[in-house]
């Protein structure tokens, strides 16, 4: 199977999420298509649309209706919402296969925190995506004295941040003629990366990754420094404080790090107070900017330390 006939098949995975009527309309899409699309998107009243690397494009003219969208997480959650509620409160649902149905509607409080819908009006399937090689030309330069280097991804939503993390991740956790996999521990709070399903992840992320699935980061963190041992902690999308005082203490325990953050560029991200005491702070010491150029995501890698 090529490459691409796995990315095609994954997507036809998410299609199989889809109420009746919409799934043929999904399954419309031209092979090539299928083979890059990123999302499907339900908004009630609206058009299913598909998100493309060119942007996102409808299929066909029929609106989406409540009730397909009730379907469609009856369907997300094997006819078991009760079971998932946990994940909805979160305002997502993790599916076999890998994908991700993100959720948006009206909900409704129980002691003052979000406790479910009561209507749903809009939803992302978020498609899985692997993309091997992608890391290739990049982890020689976040290497230096024979070890990794603690390593910040930075992109604007969309921009590949999971997908490269992912990548990178699967290199460092398997074992090659030059050197034996690192122990990588995953901290997969929303079940993007590893997709873990029954305690199996559902995409590649190498022979020696250990996955703490569905834990906020800051606990999640401090978890696997206390139980498995790392050499590397990974980690997506650090957004709080609670975030970054997690991995700035796991710097301090000599553990290397690998994390994702959502900003433009190290100017935007040095812009914000949060992050630019996290820099100068010399948590990283490379930096990884992705940008997208003639439809192709470029990798740029800068000296993280001294404030970057």
């Amino acid at each position: 199977m090529t490459d691409m006939d796995m990315q095609v098949a994954r997507y036809d995975t998410a299609v199989l999420l889809l109420p009746n009527v919409l799934r043929e309309r999904a399954r419309e899409l031209t092979y090539r298509d299928r083979a890059v699309a990123e999302e499907l998107r339900l908004r009630m009243g609206r058009p299913l649309s598909v998100l493309l690397p060119r942007g996102e494009m409808e299929l066909g003219r029929e609106n989406v209706t409540r009730r397909e969208l009730e379907l469609l997480v009856e369907l997300a959650t094997g006819a078991s919402v009760h079971a998932s509620q946990r994940e909805i409160q979160n305002g997502y649902i993790s599916c076999r296969g890998g994908c991700r149905v993100g959720l948006c509607g009206s909900v409704y409080l129980s002691e003052g925190r979000m406790a479910g819908y009561s209507v749903y009006s809009s939803a992302a399937i978020r498609i899985a995506r692997e993309k091997r090689g992608v890391a290739d030309g990049l982890l020689p330069e976040l290497w230096r004295e024979g070890r990794f280097h603690s390593t910040l991804i930075i992109a604007p939503p969309g921009g590949g941040k999971t997908t490269l993390l992912r990548e990178i991740v699967r290199k460092l956790a398997t074992s090659d003629p030059s050197r034996p996999g690192l122990r990588v521990a995953l901290c997969d709070e929303r079940g993007e990366i590893a997709a873990l399903w029954e305690g199996r992840p559902q995409l590649d992320v190498g022979e020696r990754t250990d996955i703490l699935d569905a834990c906020p980061k800051p606990k999640a963190v401090l978890t696997v420094l206390r139980s498995m041992n790392p050499q590397v902690i990974a980690l997506d999308e650090i957004t709080d404080p609670e975030d970054v005082a997690a991995v700035e203490r796991a710097r301090n325990c000599g553990v290397a790090l690998l994390a994702t953050v959502h900003a433009a560029d190290v100017e935007d991200l040095t812009a914000r107070p949060l992050y630019r005491d996290m820099l100068c702070g010399n948590v990283f010491e490379n930096i990884v900017t992705i940008r997208l150029k003639n439809g192709r995501r470029e990798y740029q890698v800068r000296d993280g330390r001294n404030g970057a």
